[in-house]
């Protein structure tokens, strides 16, 4: 692994008198100056960990991880395994592109002539627990995609277990509007392994993405090995949980990983492996317009025309945007205890990843990742906002 030299980011490092004139940079290098405005980070959010690595032309040329792990304060590592939370969208994505390649799926056929009986039919109560309750959906069901799932515009909340009653809706038509929908990944997991392929996403997942990028600290499902060097979490009130030992498969959040094997993946995404580079370039390629102030809550209403940032669209399991420096793409992952960001710029093909196991920190991702990569564009207000405006 080579590691930064201080001419990759001579904006960032350069020191400027008062009069605004240039000096020579100062004697650190750019390691020595990321991980300094990791620790300010720190200590201006007060998060416990936070780990972070920058991927350059498909090599990782940084990483660290920094602070403590557990209310023990044993120290978190780059091989400490993390919750990924949403980050296994993107991963997700990218197996099931695999499978495009190789003719199992195709994103445009609606998932219904994959299964046997009507999804409405699918009922148990195991089945609920594992996937979703189809019960009460409505015929546009049989419309939609694997790509309607992979964009989040199934028509369906985030979980349905929001619903009043638990059963999963369609709030409009699919395909028509990005809404944020778990759930949308969860059935085009639940077509794979029940439908016509009969997949087992977690051996699929494990096969295709943790075995082929060398990421011995990553899983879908809990593994009781993980238990020997483990991040808690913090929530916004400074309170701790344990971690969550996730039982069961989930292709919209269920994977544990670790700063060190994430950039794994990340490194082999930018150097297109596994991937024909026309799969590659669709899960990057903006596919639908993103039409809200903000991501949360996801159903919320649309913004008018004008007001719509242009450049911002779903691509497969990760958002598109262009930037000062063209085009990008990143991916969020968040729960209570859990801040996650995975950001790369598609020209120069550099990337940031910051992991951490406290929430408190997500206020200093714009920042950090501005520092290393320089203006981008990546839409983080949009990202974390949390006040949609009032309907027109």
């Amino acid at each position: 692994m080579k590691m930064l030299d201080w001419l990759i980011l001579p904006l960032a490092l350069l020191a400027t008198t008062a009069q605004g004139q240039t000096v020579d940079p100062p004697l650190l290098t750019v390691a020595e100056a990321i991980d300094a405005r990791i620790e300010a980070a720190m200590t201006t959010t007060r998060a416990k960990g936070l780990a972070l690595a920058v991927i350059d032309d498909g090599q990782i040329v940084y990483i660290t991880a920094r602070g403590v792990r557990n209310p023990a304060r044993d120290p978190l590592t780059t091989d400490t395994v993390m919750y990924g939370a949403s980050l296994t969208k993107a991963v997700y994505a990218y197996t099931v592109m695999q499978l495009v390649d190789e003719g199992v799926v195709d994103l445009d056929r609606p998932m219904a002539e994959d299964l046997a009986q009507p999804l409405t039919d699918y009922y148990s109560e195991d089945l609920a627990n594992r996937y979703a309750d189809w019960r009460a959906l409505d015929p546009r069901w049989r419309h939609i995609t694997h790509r309607m799932s992979l964009t989040h515009s199934t028509g369906f909340p985030n979980f349905g277990f929001l619903e009043p009653d638990g059963k999963e809706r369609i709030h409009f038509d699919p395909g028509s509007r990005y809404a944020y929908s778990g759930d949308g990944f969860i059935l085009s997991q639940f077509v794979l392994e029940k439908g016509r392929a009969g997949l087992e996403i977690g051996a699929e997942t494990q096969r295709r993405v943790f075995d082929r990028f060398g990421m011995p600290n990553s899983s879908l499902i809990w593994r009781p090995d993980f238990a020997n060097n483990l991040a808690d979490g913090w929530d916004e009130a400074g309170a701790v949980e344990p971690h969550d030992e996730r039982s069961k498969v989930r292709a919209a959040g269920s994977m544990d990983t670790t700063i060190a094997d994430f950039a794994r993946f990340a490194a082999g995404f930018m150097r297109g492996e596994g991937l024909s580079p026309a799969a590659r370039e669709e899960i990057v390629r903006p596919q639908l317009a993103i039409t809200t102030a903000t991501q949360f809550p996801s159903l919320q209403v649309e913004l008018a025309p004008s007001l719509r940032r242009p450049d911002l669209a779903a691509g497969l399991g990760v958002v598109t945007f262009v930037g000062p420096q063209g085009r990008g793409f990143y991916k969020g992952g968040h729960n209570g205890t859990t801040a996650n960001t995975w950001v790369c710029v598609e020209a120069s093909g550099r990337c940031v990843i910051i992991l951490s196991n406290d929430v408190r920190s997500e206020p200093a991702f714009a920042e950090l990742v501005g520092f290393v990569l320089g203006e981008t564009g990546v839409p983080f207000e949009w990202e974390y906002g949390t006040t949609p405006p009032s309907p027109p």
